[in-house]
């Protein structure tokens, strides 16, 4: 007889069931938010949202959602009238959900004092003292923490990570002071993300609220020409470099230095600013494969029309616009929404083939771009690792190419002031994974410094983290989150009718035609009212759980009978596998003395658990009843 593996439940298990909350980087419920939209209360949503996550309104329009590819919603097998398996469902929109909800009661439709002072009524610690922190990083109740005292922390760059670290150090008491060499605030969320993912006003009101605590924000200042690294050592407490990397990296092909041939994310601040000192020509050559590589050859596509349609002479002619990627169309690392999207708006996609040399005329000029087959990306390790078939060859007639093919930091301010601060490799400086510190007294990074290019949310994170190692450096005391779990008994449980047989709806988005009206009109429409909350009524609701009582259990099937999903099994405790952990478990329920061989086990599939209490409704023995677990966290000074 084969054992079945089982696991058994630890301290955390619980907890790790709200399966969305646990991929989040700063840990947002979005089971919490998702649920009450569900229910209807929707400025509630937007607060539980709000509450670890500065930019809650920005991630609602382009996170990259880990939350989404942890739901267990996506987990649940479908199966046809036969019982037999068919796929397994989506994930919840919860990205589009949250901006729904930051739509409805956010800074999209409200002014800023009123988001504030409703941020501050729904958690009453944050108040401009130092308790505040307890809610805003982790939606904690109460705090013992010691006042910043108004002492000046210097951050370089207004980005996602520089903003979320300068508005914790605003809630702790500090005068957060942040230098950003653009003309305008947000980093690359202002000019690198296209304004029809991400609309102006929306970043403009996020700032706003962030401003609104007390950040110190100045644009138009370069660190290392108006101001030196070695003045804010010297005129602030401590330092957090946020700079992200947004320098375009280049291949080194033959022919790449020149005219016509541009980093990708140049371009995107050159359309973000209304730059008009980058000539793209005719036909344009987009190299990679990735979210930037889309923004790029979509923001272009997009300028063309409107160029044409103006009868303007920016982008004089242009007709064509090919991304060519080293990856295959399933290996590529944009988000297969990009790619639909860009394959509707006519971006012609070569996939499998990678740069060799970009040709260039006797006057100079970029006349095409050479490519040869890529066989393969990854080698058996899934290390970046690309080989190619030199026999097949493609010569792409073009006269512009636009690489996006990574970016890198720039970091030459640290010449006058920061040569104490270590390098890992060049332009990448030595960090502590957990403080953030860098080798140099009181200098910190975050963002893409501190764990390379990720996503949006990780960003923000990781300024949270930057914040609260600099509170400890200052004060000397670290700050800690002490977690209590309560199990609430749930007798009136019940759901909406239908849930489990909804589909994932579509976020809906403008036909491509009406796109191209204007480069900045937003692609996607977002959820209306009714769709909201049917998309969110397909939430599990993972904090519940069917718990069972084996004192009561009577041992006849029933609840396995009437699983809709299977995901119950009883079986006799001689086939589940034995280990030491096991052991120790079963000793635990049954005693030292007991016969293991003669009892029974309830096996539960988490992830097949829809929650429908069909189970306790089918107990003859009521021994099993629906609980929440529910989970406040504490912040403590030690």
């Amino acid at each position: 007889m084969t054992s079945l593996p089982v696991q058994v439940p630890g301290e955390n298990y619980h907890a790790n069931l709200i399966s969305c909350q646990v991929a989040c980087p700063v840990h947002t419920d979005a089971r919490g938010y998702v649920r009450a939209i569900a229910e209807g209360r929707f400025e509630e949503a937007y607060l539980i949202a709000r509450g670890p996550n500065p930019f809650a309104s920005i991630c609602g329009r382009i996170c990259g959602a880990p939350c989404e590819a942890a739901c267990r919603r996506g987990k649940v097998p479908r199966v046809d009238d036969d019982g037999n398996f068919v796929a397994t469902d989506r994930p919840i929109s919860i990205r589009a959900l949250k901006r729904f909800a930051c739509e409805i009661a956010g800074p999209d439709s409200q002014p800023t004092a009123e988001v504030l002072q409703r941020v501050k009524d729904f958690v009453p610690q944050v108040a401009m003292q130092v308790e505040e922190m307890a809610a805003m990083l982790h939606g904690g109740m109460k705090s013992d923490l010691v006042i910043g005292n108004s002492r000046k922390i210097a951050i370089i760059g207004a980005g996602p990570a520089g903003l979320s670290a300068a508005h914790d150090l605003a809630l702790l008491g500090f005068s957060p002071v942040v230098f950003e060499s653009e003309p305008v605030p947000a980093g690359m969320l202002a000019v690198g993300v296209p304004a029809y993912r991400l609309p102006r006003d929306l970043i403009a009101n996020e700032i706003a609220v962030i401003q609104a605590l007390g950040v110190d924000l100045r644009c138009g200042i370069t660190i290392g020409r108006d101001i030196t690294f070695a003045d804010l050592r010297r005129d602030f407490e401590a330092v957090i470099i946020a700079v992200g990397a947004k320098a375009s990296r280049g291949l080194g092909l033959p022919g790449e230095g020149g005219p016509g041939v541009y980093g990708g994310v140049d371009l995107l601040r050159s359309v973000a600013l209304r730059d008009n000192a980058m000539i793209v020509g005719r036909e344009v050559v987009v190299v990679g494969g990735g979210n930037v590589a889309y923004d790029v050859a979509r923001s272009v596509v997009r300028q063309i029309a409107w160029d044409t349609a103006r009868t303007a002479a920016r982008l004089p002619g242009t007709s064509r616009v090919r991304l060519v990627s080293l990856e295959g169309l399933e290996e590529m690392p944009a988000d297969t929404l990009e790619i639909v999207e860009g394959d509707e708006e006519g971006i012609e996609r070569w996939n499998g083939w990678g740069p060799l040399e970009i040709r260039r005329d006797e006057a100079g000029a970029v006349t095409g771009a050479v490519f040869q087959k890529c066989l393969s990306v990854y080698d058996e390790n899934r290390r970046f690792s690309p080989k190619f078939d030199a026999a097949q060859r493609e010569t792409i007639p073009c006269d512009t190419v636009l690489l996006a093919v990574g970016q890198a930091p720039a970091l030459q301010f640290l010449s006058d002031g920061g040569t104490d601060v270590e390098m890992f490799r060049p332009g990448w400086p030595k960090v502590d994974p957990k403080t953030l510190s860098t080798t140099a007294a009181g200098v910190f990074v975050a963002g893409d410094l501190a764990h390379g290019t990720r996503l949006l949310i990780d960003a923000v994170a990781s300024g949270k983290a930057a914040a609260r190692s600099v509170f400890q450096h200052l004060t000397g005391r670290s700050l800690t989150a002490e977690t209590t779990t309560v199990h609430l008994a749930l007798p009136a449980y019940q759901r909406e009718r239908g849930y489990e047989s909804i589909r994932r709806q579509a976020i809906p988005v403008r036909e491509p035609a009406e796109r191209f009206k204007h480069p900045d009109l937003v692609v996607e429409t977002g959820f209306t009212t009714e769709q909201a909350m049917r998309e969110a009524s397909r939430c599990l609701d993972c904090g519940v759980t069917p718990v069972f009582d084996g004192a009561r259990c009577v041992l006849c099937g029933g609840c396995v009978d009437v699983c809709p999903t299977k995901c119950l099994k009883l079986v006799g405790l001689n086939e589940i596998a034995r280990n030491d952990e096991m052991n120790v478990a079963i000793s635990r329920l049954l005693g030292e003395e007991a016969e293991p061989d003669e009892h029974s086990a309830i096996l539960k599939d988490e992830d097949r658990c829809i929650r429908c209490a069909l189970c306790v409704m089918r107990c003859p023995a009521d021994a099993i009843v629906m609980e929440r677990v529910c989970f406040s966290s504490i912040w403590r000074c030690a």
